[in-house]
């Protein structure tokens, strides 16, 4: 059968996107470290104090930042962070548990509780104290579940939320669950990547944009992936930003239709905080959006200054 040119050059165009991506991403390669219970968390990081950025030492004090990826995506997703944000202060992302080489939760059904204390330990392995966390869709669950519970470790908490569906009725929470799990099933993590990914972002995204948002979702792995999906149906993050005493702010794409500026503003509402919104990005906008958001995550950082635990 012929392929349409336009088809071929498409797949040509998004694969030497992939490379320049990769290439990229290989400044800032994955990590294991060994935490409690032979449990491994990988992870990446863009750490200024190694590098020549630091000459004057204006980063000693920083706050590092560390970054929570969602449910089909990994640490890898961040390297314009790593890039943009990295020359001012550590700059860390991990693979939640369950995702890349890090080790899962243990149970089949987890809570935020049970991400939040892997987040705790690795942070600690690190040594820690406090910084700033950044929180994309299940990551801002995972985020708002450690704030509220260690206040005095998160300086600032930062989030492109999802709410999670833990105060909806029992029917929609498994059926939430269940649709998710039934997909990736049925499509393994590439089928499912192909289907998914062109919902995380905006109709104006650029060719590049799209190729990493597909990258990151087809290297989900089935286990890791239906544990999130059990922590999406079960979560509350509206319960946890209401204990959160700290410094909160919620942004979103402008035309993010998976968790929309709407469901993005009642969490506002909850945290206490105005809800920011940006134009041109949908449910991925630190990637299709970096700039907008890199500014975002460089503001938010500099008013949550604290001493540097390093």
């Amino acid at each position: 059968m012929n392929i349409p040119a336009k088809q071929i050059m498409s797949a040509t165009a998004l694969n030497d996107a992939n490379a320049t991506l990769e290439a990229r991403l290989a400044r800032f390669p994955a990590r294991q470290i060994a935490l409690a219970a032979q449990r491994t968390l990988s992870y990446r990081e863009a750490n200024s104090v190694e590098g020549a950025a630091c000459a004057e030492g204006a980063a000693n004090d920083a706050l590092p930042l560390v970054l929570l990826h969602g449910i089909g995506s990994g640490a890898a997703s961040w390297v314009q962070q790593f890039e943009a944000l990295g020359a001012s202060r550590r700059v860390l992302a991990w693979d939640a548990p369950g995702y890349g080489e890090s080790t899962p939760v243990a149970a089949a059904s987890p809570a935020a509780s049970d991400y939040a204390s892997v987040l705790g330990e690795w942070l600690a392995a690190l040594h820690i104290e406090r910084c700033v966390l950044v929180g994309h869709s299940l990551g801002a669950i995972i985020a708002g579940a450690f704030a509220a519970n260690h206040p005095e470790r998160a300086a600032g908490l930062l989030l492109s939320p999802a709410g999670g569906y833990g105060a909806a009725s029992a029917e929609v929470r498994e059926a939430r669950r269940d649709q998710r799990l039934a997909m990736l099933n049925e499509l393994g993590p590439q089928g499912f990547a192909d289907k998914r990914s062109a919902n995380m972002l905006s109709a104006q995204a650029s060719d590049e944009a799209r190729a990493w948002v597909r990258w990151n979702m087809s290297r989900v792995i089935p286990h890791g992936y239906a544990q999130a999906t059990h922590l999406l149906a079960n979560a509350d993050l509206a319960a946890d930003l209401a204990r959160c005493k700290g410094r909160v702010n919620v942004a979103v794409g402008a035309d993010d239709t998976i968790t929309t500026p709407a469901a993005c503003e009642r969490l506002a509402l909850a945290a206490g905080t105005p809800l920011q919104v940006v134009p041109r990005a949908g449910h991925a906008g630190y990637i299709e959006a970096g700039a907008a958001y890199n500014a975002i995550i460089d503001t938010f950082c500099r008013a949550s200054a604290g001493p540097r635990s390093q």
